[in-house]
This record gives C-alpha cells, sequence and structure tokens, in this order.
C-alpha cells in the first residue's frame, strides 16, 4: 500500500456529532468523500439532512439524525440508529460541544455544570455507548474536538477552558483503557472561522487575532477537517492518546480580552 492509499475510510462507518455546520459539518464530508459511511448528528434535521444530500449527491452513503447530545436517551438512539442502518460502527467524532466567555462571580454553578455535561459528560457516554461496537469490529478511533482553550490562560474563559481540558484529558485516559483496539485522539483547534465566530467577528477583532497568530490568518474548518482525516485513517495507525493543535502556531490566547 502506498503512503497516499492509507488515508482511506473505506469499509468505515462513523458517527459525526455536531455535523450540521462548520468543523462537523467538514469533518462528515471529509469522512465520506474517503469512503466511510457516515451518520450525521446533530440537533436541526434540516442541517443534517443537508449535509446528509451532499454526501449522497457526491455518491457516498449517510444518514441524518437529529439528536440533543445533552440527553441520554437520544445519544442511545443515536448510535442505534447509526448501527441499524449500516450494520456496525468503526469511527466517532465528538464534535458537539461550545460555550462562551463567563464571568466566574456571576456564573452559576448550574450553568457550569451543564457546560460539563454539554461539552465532557456526553461525549464520554457516546465513547462508551460506541466501544462495544468497536470491539466487535475489531478496530476503532475516536476524535474528540478540544480546544486551544484548554491550555491557554486567559481571563473570562473558566468554563469553557476548564470544559475542553477536562475533554483533553478524558481522551489520554480512555486511550489507555480501550487501546490496542480502539484509538482516541484529539484536534484543538485555534480561532477557526465558523459560522459561530463570524456572528461576533467585526474587523477590530479579525485584526487583533491574526496579528497574535503567528500565521497572520484565522483557520477554516477544512483546517480541521483534514486533521481529522488523518487521525481517523490507517495513516496515523501508530498515533493514539494525543492532541494535535491546529492553531496557526499561537501559544497563548489569540482573542482579545
Amino acid at each position: 500500500m502506498s503512503l497516499i492509499d492509507k488515508f482511506t475510510l473505506q469499509g468505515q462507518v462513523a458517527l459525526v456529532t455536531g455535523a450540521g455546520k462548520g468543523i462537523g459539518k467538514a469533518i462528515a464530508l471529509a469522512y465520506a468523500e474517503a469512503g466511510a459511511k457516515v451518520a450525521c448528528i446533530a440537533r436541526t434535521q434540516a442541517d443534517v439532512d443537508a449535509v446528509a444530500e451532499l454526501i449522497r449527491a457526491a455518491g457516498g452513503e449517510a444518514i441524518a439524525i437529529s439528536c440533543d447530545v445533552n440527553e441520554a436517551v437520544q445519544r442511545e438512539a443515536a448510535v442505534a440508529a447509526s448501527v441499524d442502518a449500516f450494520g456496525k460502527l468503526t469511527h466517532l467524532v465528538n464534535n458537539a460541544g461550545g460555550g462562551g466567555p463567563n464571568n466566574p462571580l456571576k456564573l452559576s454553578w448550574q450553568e457550569f455544570d451543564k457546560s460539563m455535561h454539554f461539552n465532557v459528560t456526553s461525549a464520554y457516554h457516546f465513547i462508551q455507548l460506541s466501544a462495544p461496537h468497536m470491539f466487535k469490529a475489531g478496530q476503532g478511533n475516536v476524535i474528540n474536538i478540544t480546544s486551544g482553550a484548554a491550555r491557554y490562560i486567559q481571563r473570562g474563559f473558566s468554563r469553557y477552558a476548564a470544559a475542553k481540558a477536562a475533554l483533553t484529558q478524558l481522551g489520554f485516559m480512555l486511550a489507555q483503557d480501550f487501546a490496542p483496539t480502539i484509538r482516541i485522539n484529539a484536534i484543538a483547534p485555534g480561532p477557526i472561522m465558523t459560522d459561530a465566530l463570524q456572528g461576533v467577528m467585526t474587523d477590530d477583532i479579525r485584526q487583533i487575532m491574526e496579528q497574535n497568530t503567528p500565521l497572520k490568518c484565522l483557520g477554516d474548518v477544512d483546517d480541521i477537517a483534514a486533521a481529522a482525516l488523518y487521525l481517523a485513517t490507517p495513516a496515523s495507525k501508530w498515533v493514539t492518546g494525543k492532541v494535535i493543535e491546529v492553531d496557526g502556531g499561537a501559544e497563548s490566547s489569540v482573542f482579545p480580552t
């Protein structure tokens, strides 16, 4: 097998959360292009319907499942539907998550707890649900989408940073638990021009962010999808328990505070 031939997902089945937009959509499309059958998961049915249709129009196989990852019953149903549709499950991308800045004197512990549930507990449960199917298939791959915020020291992001740091550490631990059959890695994006970021972007903020990034530009969703494809394919068969930082070289927060 040539090196380029190792970047394939032929015969694989992937479940991608948060696949309706942004990074999740880009990963779902990349996996399908590489040959995987893809279960596209997101809260908004119309969004995942559109992504699944793009995959099918390009000759791939995909299903669209509405799922609020905060709800255990819906997580269980999403995994079951994926296996029912394609007969197995070999790949999981925990992309759904997020959270904005917060004032630690005003954010309630209940809201903090919700953020941990959204970013960490849901990912843990998806891995727990998917792992038996991966063991049955004799192989498995999990990618958690964390954030550069997990390692940046900055004001006003304690909720989001703590959740993403916990998700990162969770991946380190589970990679040990599930090796050698299942590989678990993470991607920590820096500032990626998604719809969410576009909604708060101004020219001044963009200029500051670009100035504070060594590569002097923001990333796009395909930068993350390319890393996710590498980590999912046989090209990375000797990589587990690691984080790939796709952040333009940033060593601290590029967000103005």
